[in-house]
């Protein structure tokens, strides 16, 4: 035989004898297990469901009272609540720029005339009104009592909800833009 028959020969031997090690002695009976549980897999157990538990409704019984997001009405022996003796003049005749708001209202500019400095306030329909201290401008009765060189100081007579007014003072300041 020639060696390099040989050193085949010996090649292949150890393939066969390496191939023989990794051989398991279990195998057999794993591949048992496993076609026993391949022809009968079975049905997995259910899971249990918790119990519901029963419904009872809660009776209302507070119904008949005052509803919490209604506001409640002033009882009608209530006294006004507010300053004693302020209130809104009723006879007095309304002036032009009480139909507007303060927010709509802007302060352009202010003359001085005599000694006696006039605001002048422009509405939002575009005319510029001249005013002086004592004159109302707002939808809250506000009465001017001070015009500065940049602002005009106003009191307004503002509802307490209980029947009454408060007096607040507002301000009025050119703007700088």
């Amino acid at each position: 035989m020639s060696v390099r028959r040989h050193r085949w020969l010996a090649v292949g031997g150890a393939l066969v004898l390496a191939l023989a090690g990794c051989a398991d002695p279990q195998l057999a009976s794993l591949d048992r297990e496993l076609a026993t549980i391949r022809a009968n897999p079975g049905m997995p157990e259910p899971l249990a469901l918790p119990e519901v538990p029963r419904y009872e409704p809660t009776p209302y019984t507070e119904g008949d009272r005052r509803s919490p997001f209604r506001p409640q009405l002033p009882e009608p022996e209530a006294t006004p609540q507010g300053d004693d003796g302020v209130a809104p003049d009723a006879d007095r005749p309304r002036e032009p720029l009480e139909d507007y708001s303060l927010e709509e209202l802007e302060l352009v500019g202010v003359l001085s005339m005599g000694g006696q400095s006039n605001a002048l306030i422009k509405a939002p329909d575009g005319e510029v009104h001249r005013l002086q201290i004592g004159r109302h401008m707002g939808r809250d009765h506000g009465r001017i009592v001070s015009i500065t060189g940049s602002s005009v100081q106003l009191v307004e007579l503002v509802p307490t909800g209980g029947g009454g007014w408060v007096e607040r003072n507002t301000r009025i300041a050119l703007d700088n833009d």
